[in-house]
């Protein structure tokens, strides 16, 4: 049994669809950040980024526990584990881990912080906002490129890159993104959507997430606490 702890953001959703596409037996956990339950010794022991998701395998490679953190490391974890969407020759899975590398290295921290300067800061600041749309755009345009060609990031089979870049995407219109300028992308998006295991994995704690933030949460996601000395 593999424990997922975890909340309903992009990051978590890659790891929800990730154990359904794989069909791993999992129970979830769930990590309140917006009250800083990411801060609580329990979870810096499996996760010390304080950062979601985590997980903790009962079975792990050597019939020991293991914990991990970071999403990326999961996702190549379950796919090793269950043999599943990572490729199976070596060039198609550095091919795999190189657009898993985009996702995590472009794609989140720059949408990321699209999502923050476009909804979340306290202050419009023009250049911080049209830095992070138009690399929004930017990194939307390599993934249409990407894909008019082949029908998925890694080639002709859906991978673990996909799966880690789909969640992010959710939210164009919060990006300032209009997916009109995407039309390759946006077929890749929509093939993905319909996914059973995917309409699953994003429906993980979705009704847990509150549709507003309020100033105490704000505080904990972005303020002094994030930054306190543990």
């Amino acid at each position: 049994m593999i424990d997922v702890y975890s909340t309903a953001t992009p990051n978590g959703h890659k790891v929800h669809i990730m154990l359904e596409e794989c069909g791993l037996p999992y129970r979830v956990h769930h990590i309140d950040i917006g009250a800083g339950d990411q801060f609580k010794p329990e979870f810096l022991a499996i996760s010390p980024n304080n950062k979601i998701p985590a997980i903790v395998d009962a079975d792990g490679p050597d019939g020991k526990p293991i914990s991990l953190f970071e999403s990326g490391a999961i996702l190549i974890y379950l796919a090793s584990k269950s043999g599943k969407f990572l490729g199976n020759t070596d060039r198609e899975k550095f091919t795999t881990l190189q657009w898993l590398m985009f996702q995590m290295g472009g794609v989140g921290p720059m949408l990321g912080q699209a999502h923050h300067f476009r909804l979340y800061a306290p202050e419009k600041i023009e250049y911080a906002i049209n830095r992070y749309t138009n690399e929004a755009k930017r990194l939307y345009g390599v993934i249409d490129r990407r894909v008019a060609t082949t029908p998925y990031l890694a080639g002709s089979e859906y991978t673990v890159a996909d799966i880690a870049t789909f969640p992010w995407l959710r939210s164009a219109e919060n990006q300032g993104v209009d997916w009109e300028e995407f039309p390759y992308a946006k077929r890749w998006f929509d093939d993905i959507a319909a996914r059973p295991a995917v309409q699953r994995g994003v429906a993980v704690l979705a009704d847990l997430r509150k549709p507003k933030m309020d100033d105490k949460e704000r505080e904990i996601l972005f303020g002094a606490t994030q930054y306190a000395k543990r």
